[in-house]
């Protein structure tokens, strides 16, 4: 087991040191700075302002101030709001973040792993047709144009849920996590009936079957612990796209989350902002695929070498 850990951080340094590097050059190689904006500054003013964040230095040279920097932890100033970090910004945005993503892989487990059981247990009928249809239309579907269609029919006309906010109003919760965890619940669906189809056909599996055991035990005891492997695999990728899918979906309800922050840094040309976020959630995938990396090799076993 330490050894997986040892290997998945080799990996994970030169791939976050490649993030920073292309998030870097292609942050500074967009037209324009920072402080381009519809007023007119002056040149005395501008040149302060460079100087004051280290943008009339060589690029080579902001690159390693940056990095070193990042490698104490420090992201820089936020160009955008003058006075506050941005260490500070994504304190402030991360928990709704990191709570609607929380919700949306509760939803999407639930969901999918009910479908696709119900699929693996029933394949070639009704409850393997629909669930699995259902499965591929929410896949196909994204969520720029689920939320606006959930809004529309649920908020707008049926008017059972607000349709905007985070926490302000009972249920303004439910659209954005229908919104985001919809995609996620179809996967689920689908990698969960194929490794409960792959583990129910294994001798054991007769086995226990043939000692008398209950349908009920044979699936939540044995069958499921092999059958969720597969899922187990994709839930560190999985949450890692859902904190950075909650940007659309942050914007399309008006949530105040860090996409708020991402996204106004983007149009904004907040440099530190953009890059700081960029590696964060660089952090948090590397993270939550190793963590889903020891679970499915305490799983099974094969997976440790």
């Amino acid at each position: 087991m330490l050894n997986l850990i040892f290997r998945r951080i080799a990996i994970a340094i030169p791939v976050l040191l490649t993030v920073i590097t292309l998030t870097f050059l292609m942050v500074h190689s967009a037209p324009g700075g920072p402080f381009d904006e519809e007023k007119a500054v002056s040149a005395e003013v501008l040149a302060k302002l460079n100087e004051r964040y280290n943008l009339d230095q060589p690029l080579s040279a902001q690159y390693f101030d940056y990095l070193s920097g990042v490698l104490v932890g420090d992201f820089g100033p936020s160009f955008r709001y003058p006075g506050r970090s941005v260490t500070e910004l994504i304190s402030i945005g991360l928990p709704i973040t990191f709570e609607l993503a929380l919700y949306s892989i509760l939803f999407a487990l639930s969901l999918g792993v009910l479908a696709g059981v119900l699929g693996a247990l029933r394949p070639n009928t009704a409850f393997d047709y629909i669930p699995m249809t259902t499965a591929m239309i929410g896949i196909c579907i994204p969520s720029i144009i689920l939320g606006p269609i959930l809004i529309l029919v649920f908020g707008i006309w049926l008017e059972w849920v607000p349709v905007s906010g985070w926490g302000y109003m009972p249920g303004d919760k439910i659209l954005p996590i229908i919104t985001l965890g919809t995609a996620y619940a179809a996967y689920c669906a689908r990698l969960t009936r194929g490794g409960m189809l792959e583990v129910l056909n294994q001798d054991f599996i007769r086995t226990a079957r043939a000692k008398g055991l209950s349908e009920t035990r044979v699936v939540v005891v044995h069958a499921l612990r092999g059958g969720l492997t597969p899922v187990i695999a994709f839930l560190g990728p999985a949450m890692a796209g859902l904190l950075a899918g909650s940007f659309v979906v942050e914007t399309i309800f008006g949530i105040p989350g860090l996409g708020r922050f991402y996204v106004e840094a983007a149009f904004n040309r907040d440099y530190t902002m953009i890059l700081g976020s960029s590696i964060f959630f660089s952090v948090l995938i590397v993270t939550f695929n190793l963590i889903s990396d020891l679970v499915a090799a305490g799983l099974n076993p094969k997976l440790r070498d």
